[in-house]
């Protein structure tokens, strides 16, 4: 990916441009940048990817009806560890490794 600084009308871009397009834009950490998607995939996904694309469903399910209370439980140790530089990725595992 190329790193790029952004124009006012793209400031708030990121994502695809649109569905047909395959160029995208992206921020990692503070920083912009724009890539472009090269030889995207034709076949169907395999038993295990389909399994793997299930499982990350479930997570996202079990995020999304967290408590409060879980949530802020969940940030008190987030705040205690080194691993992980998002609380939302440190929430993503705990979530996983139940599965």
């Amino acid at each position: 990916m190329a790193k790029y600084v952004p124009m006012e009308l793209l400031k708030s871009l990121h994502g695809k441009i649109c569905s047909h397009s395959n160029m995208y834009f992206a921020e990692r950490y503070g920083t912009k940048y724009t890539g472009k998607i090269c030889n995207p995939r034709t076949s169907e996904p395999s038993e295990a990817e389909a399994a793997t694309r299930s499982k990350f469903a479930q997570v996202q399910s079990a995020i999304a009806t967290l408590s409060e209370q879980e949530k802020s439980a969940y940030q008190e140790a987030w705040k205690k560890q080194v691993k992980y530089r998002t609380l939302r990725g440190y929430i993503f595992a705990q979530e996983y490794k139940k599965l």
